[in-house]
């Protein structure tokens, strides 16, 4: 409360108490009964505490006027000394009654206050809710939230956005930098995860901001959170159907593609089996036959990956588990790869006892034989390809390896190598090109089995390895 104020209200105090004495000389002058000037003398105070707004004022004007009451009013007058007895009830009942009224009124005033200041919070927030709905974006959010400020603290506020790595985002009338200063005060606008903008205050109007003030901008600011959050979910739930329908556009087009190629690819191999059976290895002709019949089974197995991943994608890939003797699915994979590749030689490292595991035979199986397609592309006819098999008691599961002693993997490929269509950058001319399909398939399968699978390139020599786990715990049938 500043000292004009306290004036204005001092001012009125007097004026009511003064208009009290005159409105009671006048009824004693006319000869009537003092209790008309008690009752005017309550009047008063009742006058002083609705116009004055505080109880300092009314518990003034309640002892003045009890006071004035005995000075003016009562014998002998222009005294403070009490004659009759009666008098001293009279004034103690005045007194009280006059403490009661000042606070009761006071009391009132305040709360009638305090609703219109709600009701006009109310108000001015359904307001910028409606204005805050219909925004278009969040550099229109910050437009209308700054409006609301500016006018509700009769000042120029600022809004500096944020983007979704915490940065400041550029915007139109900003200063650069978002600390406290001898400029501006800074209001965070906290989202649900993390802090979405600042609102700046000059410190001006920070200093003359009352409780209702303060109360209201931080109303306005859990409406400005509220609508910046609401807008980037809406966003980010956008891109995320844009994403499930791109990936539905190209899993169809790929299960389209595959299945029209199955066909005329399982006649190309046979054919070029026959003519292979046909040919003496010495015609010319052999090698471009046996050219071709590679070509042919490396893209059968290409669109046999295909299918697999869409299915597995899709969830309609069915994954029976089943306890299988890992030497078995090792060898059946191995076997697989070296009718494609007669010119590798694959060492094995299995246990001394009968390892069974808990998994879809023809699921792993695939596993394998991607990883170790993956190790003949990546690895010189001379260099060696190792694949082991070994139980961790520790974590009750089984443990599959693949090593080659290729080029291995280069460490920005490391993260991404299990991504869908990422291919390695870094191969040596004589491996085959491919589009980045077979780990992916290895990680959903395995995956789904429940398991984990890694790549690194071991410290002992040359290479990559990729190790996958099982677990050893029995399902009968379970669905991806």
């Amino acid at each position: 409360m500043n000292l004009k104020s306290i004036a204005y209200r001092l001012a009125i105090t007097l004026a009511l108490l003064i208009a009290a004495f005159v409105i009671g000389y006048l009824f004693r002058t006319l000869g009537l009964p003092e209790t008309n000037i008690v009752i005017v003398y309550l009047l008063t105070v009742l006058l002083t505490a609705r116009f004055s707004h505080g109880y300092v004022f009314g518990f003034l004007a309640s002892l003045f006027s009890a006071f004035a009451f005995n000075f003016f009013f009562t014998e002998p007058y222009f005294s403070l000394a009490i004659n009759t007895p009666s008098y001293i009830i009279t004034f103690i009942i005045m007194t009280i009654a006059a403490l009661i009224t000042s606070a009761l009124t006071t009391h009132a005033n305040r709360n009638a206050i305090k609703a219109r200041e709600k009701e006009a919070e109310t108000k001015a927030l359904y307001t910028l809710t409606n204005r805050l709905t219909e925004a278009a974006d969040i550099s229109d959010i910050a437009g209308i939230a700054t409006g609301a400020i500016s006018e509700m603290m009769n000042c120029k506020a600022e809004c500096l956005c944020f983007d979704r790595q915490g940065k400041p985002e550029p915007a139109e009338d900003l200063r650069a930098g978002y600390n406290i200063g001898a400029e501006f005060h800074d209001w965070p606008v906290h989202g649900r995860e993390a802090t979405l903008g600042i609102i700046r205050i000059p410190k001006d109007a920070v200093k003359t901001m009352n409780e209702s003030q303060t109360r209201m901008l931080r109303a306005v600011i859990e409406s400005i959170a509220l609508a910046m959050d609401r807008f980037r979910s809406a966003e980010q739930q956008q891109k995320f159907n844009e994403d499930i329908a791109q990936e539905r556009y190209r899993g169809n087009l790929l299960r389209a593609i595959s299945h029209d190629l199955r066909t005329p690819l399982a006649g190309m191999m046979g054919t070029a089996e026959m003519l292979l059976n046909m040919t003496d290895k010495d015609d010319q002709r052999y090698p471009l036959m046996e050219g071709m019949h590679k070509d042919a089974n490396w893209l059968h197995s290409l669109v046999e990956n295909i299918l697999s991943l869409t299915r597995l994608q899709d969830g309609k890939l069915a994954l029976y588990k089943q306890e299988e003797a890992a030497e078995e699915v090792v060898g059946a994979a191995i076997r697989y790869i070296s009718r494609r590749w007669p010119e590798y030689e694959i060492s094995v490292n299995v246990p001394e006892e009968l390892l069974l595991v808990p998994m879809d035979a023809k699921l792993i199986g695939q596993v394998l034989i991607n990883l170790l397609d993956n190790a003949v592309k990546h690895t010189a006819p001379q260099d060696e390809i190792n694949v082991s098999v070994a139980k961790d008691t520790d974590n009750n599961c089984a443990v599959f390896s693949v090593r080659d002693r290729g080029e291995g993997i280069a460490d920005c490929d490391l993260p991404n190598i299990f991504q869908v269509f990422y291919t390695s950058r870094a191969k040596h001319a004589d491996a085959q090109l491919g589009i980045g399909l077979g780990l992916a398939i290895c990680e959903a399968a395995v995956k789904a089995h429940g398991g984990s699978i890694r790549a690194i390139n071991p410290a002992d020599g040359p290479g990559a390895e990729i190790t996958f786990t099982i677990p050893l715990e029995v399902t009968n049938h379970e669905s991806i």
